[in-house]
C-alpha cells in the first residue's frame, strides 16, 4: 500500500471534526465507537464461553409505513404495523442492561414514527443509526438531530434521477432525497448515503464518479449493499450474477485504499471470507410487529415482544428458533441462505412453524417461488482487504464469532 494511501484515509477521517461540530464528534467517537467497541467485546467473550445468547446489536423497524413504494422491498406496501413507544423504551432497556447502546432504526420510512425524534432526546446514552430515503429529513429535523446529537442519518440513494424513480415508485426521487443530504449537510450532522445494488443501478453507483460525488456533498460514509429481490413485487432478474458480485467486491477492496469517505459493507472478513451477521449472532431484528426476526428479510419467527418489550433478553437467551437458524446458515454457507437455498430455508421455517410477522401474510408462498441466486460467498476466490484500516477493523470485528467453525 502507498504512503498516499495512508493519508487518503486519514484525510476521510479527518472531514468528520472540520464538516461537524465538535460536539456531535466527540458524541460519536464516546457514544458510537468506545462503548460499541467495548460491548463487542463483551459479545465475543460471551460467545467464547458459551454464556446465554444476546446480540451485539439490534435493528429495530418501527413502522411499515412508508412514502415510497420500491421494488424489490421486503416492506409490505400499505402496512400499517407498527411498535408502540413502550416496546420501543422496553428494547432500549434491554439493550442497555445487556451493555448495548447501539441501534438501527429502519421501517418502512422511520420518520413516519410519531414521537420517534423524542426517542431518540430520551436516550443520549445511546446512539441510533436512522435507515431513510431522505425525503422526510428537513432543515427543522435535522436541527432537531443535531441537539440530539446521538444520531446519524443513513439515507437511501438507489440510483440517480430516472433510475431512482422507475425502482421507487415516485416523482423527482433523486432531487427530493438530495435535498434531504443538503439538509443533513447544512446541520453539520455526521452522515451516510446508502446503495442497494443491482443491475439496473450497477454503473450508475458503482463507480469512483458516484463516490465522488457523494462525498462533495458531504456525505461521510457510503454503505453498499446487495440487492435482494424478496417481498410481495420482488424482480430477481435484477439481482447481481456470481462475476458481477466478484467485480463488485474487487471494486470496493480498491476504492477503499484511497476514497474521500469510508466504504461499508458487512458481507466480508478482512480475508474476504463472506459472513452473514445474523449466522454469526452479531445483529438480530425486531419488525413492527413486534416480532423477533434472524434478519429484516427473513420475515418469519417464532418469537414476540410482549406490550412493554421487556422480554427482549429472555427471548434471546431461550431461543431454540434463533439458535437453530444461526446453526443452519452457518452450516449452509457463509453467504445468504435466502438468495442461495431459499427452499431449504422455506422448508426449515416450515418444520419450525414460524409465523408469518407481515401485513401481507404471503411470506412462504414468495419464498417458495424464489430460485437459487448468486450470494456473496466466493469460496475460492476471495479478495482480502488491502487497506490495513480496514483489515484491522474486519480482523477484529467481523471474523465470525466461531460460527463457521
Amino acid at each position: 500500500m502507498k504512503f498516499s494511501d495512508y493519508t487518503a484515509t486519514l484525510a476521510a477521517a479527518l472531514r468528520v471534526p472540520r464538516e461537524s461540530t465538535w460536539r456531535l464528534t466527540g458524541k460519536f467517537l464516546y457514544t458510537f465507537g468506545w462503548k460499541s467497541m467495548r460491548n463487542m467485546h463483551r459479545f465475543m467473550r460471551r460467545q467464547a464461553r458459551g454464556k446465554p445468547f444476546f446480540p451485539a446489536f439490534v435493528m429495530v423497524s418501527v413502522t411499515e409505513q412508508c412514502n415510497l413504494a420500491c421494488t424489490g422491498c421486503w416492506v409490505s406496501k400499505g402496512g400499517r404495523r407498527q411498535l408502540t413507544l413502550d416496546q420501543l423504551e422496553g428494547i432500549i432497556r434491554s439493550c442497555k442492561q445487556n451493555g448495548s447502546y447501539f441501534f438501527g432504526i429502519l421501517g418502512g420510512e422511520p420518520l413516519l414514527y410519531r414521537g420517534l425524534l423524542d426517542l431518540f432526546e430520551r436516550h443520549t446514552d445511546c446512539y441510533f443509526q436512522l435507515f431513510t430515503n431522505g425525503i422526510l429529513l428537513t432543515d427543522d429535523t435535522c436541527r432537531r438531530l443535531r441537539r440530539a446529537g446521538n444520531v446519524t442519518p443513513l439515507i437511501s440513494i438507489e440510483g440517480l434521477e430516472e433510475e431512482s424513480d422507475r425502482r421507487r415508485g415516485g416523482k423527482a426521487v433523486f432531487d427530493r432525497t438530495l435535498a434531504g443530504v443538503r439538509a443533513c449537510r447544512k446541520a453539520k450532522l455526521i452522515f451516510g448515503v446508502a446503495a442497494s445494488i443491482c443491475k439496473s443501478n450497477y454503473s450508475e453507483l458503482v463507480s469512483r464518479d458516484y463516490i465522488d460525488r457523494i462525498a462533495r456533498e458531504g456525505a461521510h460514509y457510503l454503505w453498499y449493499y446487495l440487492y435482494r429481490p424478496v417481498g410481495a413485487d420482488a424482480n430477481p432478474a435484477n439481482a447481481l450474477e456470481k462475476e458481477e458480485v466478484t467485480a463488485f467486491r474487487r471494486f470496493i477492496v480498491e476504492q477503499r485504499r484511497n476514497a474521500p469517505l469510508f466504504l461499508i459493507e458487512t458481507y466480508w472478513d478482512d480475508k474476504g471470507n463472506a459472513l452473514c451477521p445474523g449466522a454469526t449472532g452479531m445483529s438480530h431484528h425486531i419488525a413492527p410487529s413486534g416480532a423477533i426476526e434472524f434478519c429484516p428479510p427473513i420475515q418469519l419467527a417464532r418469537e414476540q415482544l410482549n406490550t412493554a418489550g421487556d422480554n427482549l433478553t429472555d427471548v434471546f437467551h431461550r431461543s431454540a428458533f434463533l439458535a437453530d437458524l444461526r446453526r443452519l446458515t452457518a452450516q449452509s454457507s457463509r453467504g445468504c441462505i435466502l438468495l442461495e437455498d431459499p427452499q431449504k430455508l422455506a422448508a426449515f421455517l416450515t418444520a419450525q412453524q414460524a409465523v408469518d410477522t407481515t401485513s401481507r401474510h404471503s411470506v412462504l408462498q414468495e419464498y417458495a417461488q424464489m430460485t437459487p441466486l448468486a450470494g456473496h460467498n466466493q469460496q475460492g476466490a476471495e479478495i482480502p482487504e488491502q487497506n490495513p484500516f480496514y483489515r484491522w477493523v474486519k480482523k477484529h470485528y467481523f471474523f465470525g464469532f466461531g460460527a463457521y467453525g
